[in-house]
């Protein structure tokens, strides 16, 4: 696994020009770089950084759709930045840019429309022991938990439902949402359990549910249950969330001394992050209408207490709408971004290949105080994960990461 000790400054790229003479001249892989132009954009592509599943430090096995691997962002802030540099993700979704900037040494700064994001990336900031968690367990009432929603019962044993309820509880008193004060062992606990809602193995609190940590509905549960004959089964909630936190641990955390700063807010909109204090950007935005964020975090809001109606995720389902909601995210970057520091936008291949988004942040930027550098093409096989999604190579979905590179004037 990475440790911070390894990571050799001298990679550190000081302008654009060693950047791009550092993707040009990629051979990692034993693959060269391949350089075209289209449409007057430049595009480098090659395989930048592998497709493998669980190549990543352990800290970022947290399950999230429309994610992506620790393995981009890692790419960009080990030549884009130097420790103690700030690096920003405005959409952080599980949190996996901030988290691996704090991994190998950066400020972490990550912003969110979902209160979610907060409650998933925050917690793996901080450093951890697997014994604190156990401690902190053994103080838990289970004998608290009245079922409130019967309904759910399409996902959990009644017995595993009353101990949720008697951990939801709990949570409350030690890590209230909004609150300045709490407890960081208690927050790694809530941000476990959220994580180990609903699966399709014995490492979930729920019964077999598909796919894992994006909860369909009631509805749709019942059919499953249905459909094989089955009823959830009682599940061990301590034994879950210990095993799930010793795996998260294995390889360590972040260190102690890092900085981090996260935000719940429109990504265009983020006050409280300072003029010219961010070096590095590293993002993915949602992806025209593809995924349904609200939808699939149905389940974890209400564990975490979150009304999922009051968060006001965007859809936006033209092209001319997705690259004005773009413009303005890339002004805001050009606000808080030092001169000279970089942007890496990740987009994908949608609506079978048909849209191109790259091209449309090449777009969005025009007119902005960024130098276009050109965009980066990380081609690569598709693995297990994505298949699990219903994306194949070359039909539909995400099919290539497409990094737009910007620098700041």
């Amino acid at each position: 696994m990475n440790q911070l000790s390894i990571f050799d400054q001298e990679q550190f790229a000081a302008t654009a020009e060693d950047f791009i003479g550092d993707l040009t001249g990629f051979d990692q892989f034993g693959k060269k770089t391949a350089a075209e132009t289209v449409d007057g954009i430049p595009y480098l592509i090659n395989e930048f950084w592998t497709a493998g599943q669980r190549q990543a430090h352990s800290i970022h096995e947290v399950s999230y759709r429309a994610c992506f691997k620790a393995q981009l962002p890692e790419f960009f802030v080990q030549r884009l930045t130097k420790p103690g540099d700030v690096v920003f993700d405005p959409f952080m979704g599980r949190g996996t840019t901030p988290v691996q900037a704090a991994l190998m040494g950066r400020q972490a700064y990550g912003n969110d429309i979902n209160p979610l994001s907060v409650l998933l990336t925050r917690p793996r900031l901080r450093p951890i022991s697997l014994q604190q968690v156990a401690s902190a367990l053994d103080t838990v009432d289970w004998s608290r938990g009245e079922v409130e929603r019967e309904d759910l019962l399409a996902f959990y044993h009644r017995e595993t439902l009353q101990k949720l309820e008697a951990l939801r509880l709990w949570l409350a008193e030690h890590a209230p949402l909004g609150s300045d004060d709490i407890d960081p062992v208690a927050d790694w606990i809530r941000m476990v359990a959220i994580n180990r809602l609903s699966g399709h193995s014995p490492g979930f609190f729920s019964g077999r549910s598909m796919p894992p940590n994006q909860a369909v509905s009631i509805k749709a549960q019942l059919k499953i249950n249905d459909k094989l004959g089955v009823s959830p089964p009682v599940r061990d909630v301590v034994a879950v969330i210990l095993k799930k936190s010793k795996t998260l641990l294995k390889s360590g955390c972040a260190p102690s001394q890092v900085q981090s700063r996260l935000h719940t807010g429109a990504a265009w909109d983020t006050p409280g992050i300072a003029d010219s204090s961010v070096d590095l950007t590293v993002t993915s935005p949602p992806f025209l209408d593809i995924v349904q964020y609200a939808a699939d975090n149905w389940l974890r809001c209400w564990f975490a207490g979150i009304d999922p109606e009051t968060v006001a995720i965007d859809m936006h389902r033209t092209e001319e709408a997705w690259t004005d909601m773009v413009h303005r995210v890339l002004t805001e970057q050009a606000r808080i971004l030092r001169p000279g520091g970089f942007v890496a936008f990740e987009v994908g291949e949608v609506r079978n290949g048909k849209v191109l988004l790259e091209r449309l942040v090449w777009k969005a930027a025009e007119g902005l105080p960024f130098n276009r550098l050109g965009v980066m093409v990380n081609d690569q096989t598709f693995t297990k994960t994505a298949n699990c999604w219903g994306v194949a190579n070359g039909a539909k979905g995400t099919n290539t990461n497409r990094i737009v590179l910007l620098q700041r004037l």
